[in-house]
């Protein structure tokens, strides 16, 4: 009975505190910034207008040294960087163009990405399983519209686009996602020391 009044009191001064404390506001804008140096960094493939990025990688971290709403505010701020023309994106490109071509779709399910992803970190601390089947979710939900888009601006179907904007592309985002689950949860704590 005790040692759940304690528990409650110390979610209730968890709520109490303000949500962009200066450290928060700090680390959001080192996410930030590691998104814009991983997110140019791309390898074109030669059948597909959609190259390998780590921008998906630099989300994965966030979720963990982040969590929900301020991996979501990174992103933000990155997608926005990017459409005001600093080269931020694949290929260090930008530009608010970059919505209306091959990859904009992705550009967009990178928001669901963040939003999944940092929900099951957040919502499942320590529990690996779970957080895997978020990050993995969180990508589903990222290719469905990159797919979508990508089919769309091609003018081929959905399973032609699936093909060439999501099949090859598979084994290394299995790879971001355990390199994710690897050093995610040690950042993670890593940084809840530093707060204190």
């Amino acid at each position: 009975m005790q040692r759940d009044r304690g528990k409650q009191a110390a979610v209730r001064a968890e709520r109490q505190k303000p949500f962009l404390t200066t450290g928060r506001m700090a680390m959001i804008g080192v996410m930030t910034a590691v998104t814009c140096v991983l997110g140019p960094l791309s390898i074109p493939l030669p059948f597909s207008p959609v190259p390998i990025t780590f921008t998906n990688l630099a989300i994965f971290l966030s979720a963990y040294v982040l969590g929900l709403r301020a991996g979501m505010i990174s992103y933000f701020v990155y997608l926005l960087a990017g459409l005001v023309g600093l080269p931020v994106f694949s290929g260090f490109s930008g530009g608010a163009g970059k919505l209306a071509g091959p990859t904009g779709g992705y550009l967009i399910g990178f928001i669901f990405l963040a939003l999944i992803g940092g929900f099951f970190v957040d919502r499942f601390p320590g529990k690996r399983v779970l957080q895997a089947i978020g990050l993995v979710l969180g990508m589903a939900v990222c290719y469905a519209f990159g797919t979508a888009w990508l089919a769309a601006q091609l003018q081929i179907d959905f399973a032609a686009a699936l093909a060439v904007g999501v099949l090859p592309y598979l084994p290394g985002d299995a790879l971001k996602i355990l390199a994710a689950l690897f050093a995610g949860p040690r950042l993670r704590r890593e940084i809840r020391r530093l707060e204190g």
